[in-house]
């Protein structure tokens, strides 16, 4: 059997429209980061999320993960500001780093607020909002106070490794790195924020006219 491509309904295989699957993944994204909102401290990852809505829907893509995911949590943080719940985008981050990194601009760009260029702060800004998100679905204790930021993994490692090994070896003094310089805003057109109907809150086509509402 041939590799499918694009976009399908399982398990016929029916082949759907790009507007169709994210309308369907966002209703099941929202439903999705409320669950894990009701597991106080819990995340879930870009990779299991993208799974998730996929299989509850039962419309599946070959686009990779990272292709598509902002065109459903930008329209998941609209759902949000208009129900008046925290920003539930908060609760995805990395499977690697644990960390929301650069999509979330996206999500603060939709509360109005302007991008964190510097990474730790938007972590922390992150976590602070995740606690919300818990306080809201009742999980969070009263005493609950924002996780620590999570130590990029590679730090973890390399760590690890400066420990190991026998007690008598000689080891060589590390070298103080200089500071990264800030990151600069990304200007590539695809890492634009989404627009989006102001009644459905899917995603706008380029011709800017809503195919669910006109």
């Amino acid at each position: 059997m041939a590799q499918r491509q694009g976009f399908w309904r399982e398990p016929s295989g029916t082949p759907t429209s790009e507007a169709i699957a994210l309308e369907a993944w966002v209703r099941e994204a929202y439903g999705v980061l409320v669950e894990v909102a009701g597991d106080y401290r819990a995340t879930i990852t870009t990779t299991d999320l993208g799974e998730r809505v996929q299989e509850a829907s039962d419309i599946r893509t070959s686009r990779p993960v990272a292709q598509w995911l902002a065109k459903v949590l930008v329209p998941v943080a609209h759902l949000c500001r208009h129900e008046g719940t925290p920003p539930l985008p908060a609760l995805v981050v990395d499977p690697h780093t644990r960390w929301v990194g650069e999509a979330y601009d996206d999500v603060l760009r939709v509360d109005d607020r302007l991008p964190i260029l510097d990474p730790h702060k938007r972590e922390a800004h992150a976590s602070a909002a995740r606690l919300e998100c818990y306080r809201w679905a009742g999980s969070a204790p009263a005493d609950a106070v924002p996780a620590p930021v999570p130590e990029p993994v590679g730090r973890r490692r390399t760590r690890a490794a400066s420990t190991s090994g026998s007690s008598g070896a000689v080891r060589t003094p590390r070298v103080a790195k200089p500071p990264a310089p800030p990151v600069k805003p990304r200007i590539a057109a695809s890492d634009r924020p989404v627009t989006v109907c102001d009644r459905c809150f899917m995603a706008l086509p380029a011709t800017g006219v809503c195919d669910n509402c006109d």
